[in-house]
């Protein structure tokens, strides 16, 4: 990488010096670009967490996409999703590669107090949710089976007898999730209440946010690429986590992924890239050719029916990317998906990076998340729908995507159909392809929170 990152610092030096000779040698559209809004910063240094979906960062940066829109990045990997935050919010990245609920979460006040923004949603769908050998084995017990093999969506009902012969004994049930505001977190919490597990609530006014209280389940925080190790450990006894973990356990024999998230909600929004407010208003042309060169990786990814995954999987693979092994990765990048070891299904959409309209920054995306905030008591207090509205486009902003897309039309880069359409209004149709076949109606976010039948209701105090 460091190599590639020099030759890219030569590649700009070199056409600076040849200035306007350069400028003469430049077909009419390349003029036109070159006419256009200088970026405010060109050389920019983003971050991102080992996991298969900072997968557009690295396409971007490969392919030389960011180069097309003159500039030059450094990718480096962050330690865990807090520093990643944190050096977004002081400057020392430009963006990030982050969990959708950190700009809610920070814009609200959950955790680090800032005020961050996102233009690009990464992907849909992407993680799934893993217990130990001997959870699996005691919860086969009560999953319904056809032909030998366990019949899926498996349901957090085949879960709840093991977690009252823990209570019987006396012994805390620990699963594993990356961050408070991870989507993992509201997954992986939304799987077990629909199964009647209570996953515990947070108290931020009391001064509790360990989102414990009440829990029949305990969750805690664990860095994604410790997931493994820390079931193996005895430590956890499951988790909810992105690629290649889950595989990775299944490789290792130490576990079983027994749902994905596709299965959890069909198409969720996942990851987003993230930038301080002021960071986005300090830099407008910048942004949007990030938004421009990102858009393209995602449209490689997913082009021609995913033909572009396995030399995807080859670059994520390498030690500054992800850094797993390729047929960890490739499990779940070419569309199947292990579960017990053996059982491989075809779950063509397990990642998604442009179908489905997957990078578009969508309100009701944003609304989801502070329901499921509100829900389980990060939101410690009622809101009226307004809030959520309020809120989603404080931090969502489709706008500077809409622009970055146009751009890519007039440059024969996209065609218009691959985006919303310009009246588009930030929210998707009203679905119900939910593990509990609830319907979410992000125009409706109080509604929404009041069917469920664990969680906070939309006027409940702790």
């Amino acid at each position: 990488m460091r190599n590639s990152i020099a030759r890219r610092s030569l590649l700009k030096k070199t056409l600076t010096g040849l200035g306007c000779a350069a400028v003469m040698l430049l077909s009419p559209l390349s003029l036109q670009i070159a006419h256009a809004a200088a970026p405010e910063k060109d050389e920019l240094k983003l971050g991102f967490i080992k996991l298969t979906d900072m997968a557009p960062l690295a396409i971007a940066y490969e392919k030389g996409y960011f180069e097309d829109e003159g500039l030059y990045v450094t990718l480096e990997a962050q330690a865990n999703w807090k520093v990643l935050l944190d050096r977004v919010i002081t400057g020392e990245l430009d963006g990030a590669h982050m969990l959708a609920g950190q700009p809610l979460g920070a814009t609200i006040g959950f955790g680090t107090k800032a005020d961050v923004v996102t233009a690009f949603s990464m992907d849909l769908n992407g993680n799934g949710i893993t217990v130990s050998n001997a959870v699996w084995e005691e919860m086969k017990k009560h999953v319904p089976m056809e032909n030998g093999k366990p019949v899926h969506p498996i349901k957090a009902d085949a879960l709840k007898p093991v977690i009252e012969q823990y209570k019987a004994q006396g012994k805390p049930f620990n699963l594993g999730m990356v961050f408070p505001v991870s989507t993992h977190n509201y997954e992986l919490r939304y799987w077990l209440a629909a199964g009647g597990i209570n996953p515990g609530y947070y108290a931020p006014a009391k001064g509790d946010i360990a989102g414990t209280l009440s829990a029949d389940a305990l969750l805690s925080v664990t860095p994604p690429p410790q997931m493994p190790s820390t079931m193996e450990a005895g430590t956890i006894d499951g988790y909810c986590v992105g690629e290649p973990w889950n595989q990775q356990a299944v490789f290792k024999g130490i576990g079983v992924p027994v749902i994905t998230d596709y299965e959890i909600w069909k198409n969720n929004p996942e990851k987003v890239f993230g930038v301080s407010k002021a960071w986005a208003e300090a830099n407008p042309e910048t942004h949007k050719r990030l938004i421009k060169a990102l858009i393209r990786a995602a449209m490689w990814l997913d082009e021609n029916n995913n033909a572009n995954r396995q030399e995807a999987v080859d670059i994520l693979s390498r030690p500054e990317y992800v850094g797993a092994d390729a047929k960890v990765i490739a499990n779940s990048m070419t569309g199947t998906f292990e579960y017990e070891k053996g059982d491989k299904r075809e779950v063509p959409d397990f990642n998604v990076f442009f179908r489905y309209n997957a990078t578009y920054p969508y309100y009701s995306d944003a609304i989801w998340y502070l329901t499921q905030m509100r829900r389980w008591g990060q939101v410690g207090e009622a809101k009226p729908d307004s809030w959520y509205f309020d809120v989603a486009k404080q931090v969502y902003l489709p706008e500077i995507y809409k622009s970055a897309a146009a751009e890519l039309v007039a440059e024969g880069k996209a065609k218009a159909e691959d985006f919303p359409p310009a009246s588009d209004d930030g929210f998707r149709a009203p679905t119900n392809e939910f593990i509990d076949g609830l319907t979410y109606d992000g125009r409706q976010p109080n509604a929404y929170i009041n069917q469920f039948k664990i969680g906070l209701k939309p006027d409940s105090l702790l």
